[in-house]
């Protein structure tokens, strides 16, 4: 399973779900479920993410096992 800090990440930098969605170029579902875990993003999303946050992807994306 893929984890990730964007919620955190979003909320440190007070920014809303809808603003982050229209900088990256997505809806705000999109961010909705990539924050809740229910969507991994593509690669390319993911790459627009860390560049956005200025970290690196595995700063903000962990692959956990699934119990």
């Amino acid at each position: 399973m893929v984890k990730n800090r964007i919620r955190e990440l979003r909320k440190t930098r007070k920014l809303t779900q809808e603003q982050l969605a229209l900088d990256l170029q997505v809806t705000r579902q999109t961010i909705i479920a990539i924050e809740g875990n229910r969507y991994n993003p593509s690669l390319e999303l993911a790459l627009k993410i860390a560049n956005y946050f200025d970290l690196p992807v595995d700063q903000i994306f962990t692959l956990t096992k699934e119990d």
